[in-house]
């Protein structure tokens, strides 16, 4: 079941949908409420004083796992995908536990009844607490260690403004300064690039409909919309 439903998500996030920002966003908010649900259930389960029982043995299989047992087991899942650069396994070799999905597995054995059931349950929890402090809060400094980060595109959820996939456009924005006026502060003096378009102007919290007689000051943001590159359908 958890395999099926998976796949299946690999399978529609990877297709066409019909409202896909506003599933997108809905599903969000249900994943994190479910998340916080699951966490105070399992945090029912665990004593604090029963951590420190099992703490050697569970540094021991989690250093195990982080610094053998997942770069392995992701070195060889990938070997038939020789495209994929050494950098980027070697990034998600890192990447480790996430999220209550392990602790929910470990209440398994507690459900069944299976000898030691708490002891094992409290060293998946360990395990998972310890994953997530050494690699979940050090996945930033990995991908810029490796050269694998890129920047952060500007915010434009403020807009509510989102094109469809196949219009080989996309939405970016950008913020004035002198040297964006040096030839004039209207958009007509601006001359934007052959492929892109200014859409909106937002001023503070005002939002602007732009012309080509509209005043633009410093610390305005633009919202553009920009020809992918290479794609001939989108060129203006």
């Amino acid at each position: 079941g958890y395999l099926a439903v998976y796949i299946a998500g690999i399978v529609v996030g990877n297709n066409k949908i019909t409202y896909r920002r506003e599933t997108q966003t809905f599903i969000n908010g249900l994943s994190w409420l479910f998340q916080i649900v699951m966490f105070l259930m399992l945090g029912l389960l665990v004593n604090p004083h029963e951590m420190f029982k099992v703490a050697p043995i569970a540094l021991f299989i989690g250093g195990f796992m982080i610094l053998v047992g997942r770069p392995l087991a992701v070195w060889i899942s990938l070997l038939p995908f020789r495209n994929i650069p050494r950098r980027a396994k070697l990034f998600v070799s890192w990447v480790g536990l996430r999220g209550a999905v392990p602790i929910l597995f470990a209440t398994y054995p507690v459900v069944a009844g299976v000898e030691d059931h708490h002891t094992i349950f409290n060293i998946a929890f360990f395990i998972t607490i310890v994953s997530l402090l050494v690699q979940g809060t050090t996945i930033t400094s990995m991908a810029n260690t490796l050269g694998l980060a890129e920047p952060q595109p500007h915010n434009v959820e403020d807009y509510g403004i989102a094109l469809p996939e196949d219009s080989g456009s996309h939405i970016d924005e950008i913020i004035v300064n002198a040297e964006t006026l040096e030839a004039g502060n209207t958009l007509k003096d601006m001359k934007m690039p052959q492929g892109q378009l200014v859409m909106m102007v937002k001023r503070g919290n005002q939002y602007l409909v732009p012309n080509g007689q509209l005043q633009i000051e410093i610390d305005d943001r633009l919202l553009l919309i920009k020809a992918n590159q290479g794609d001939s359908r989108a060129s203006m």
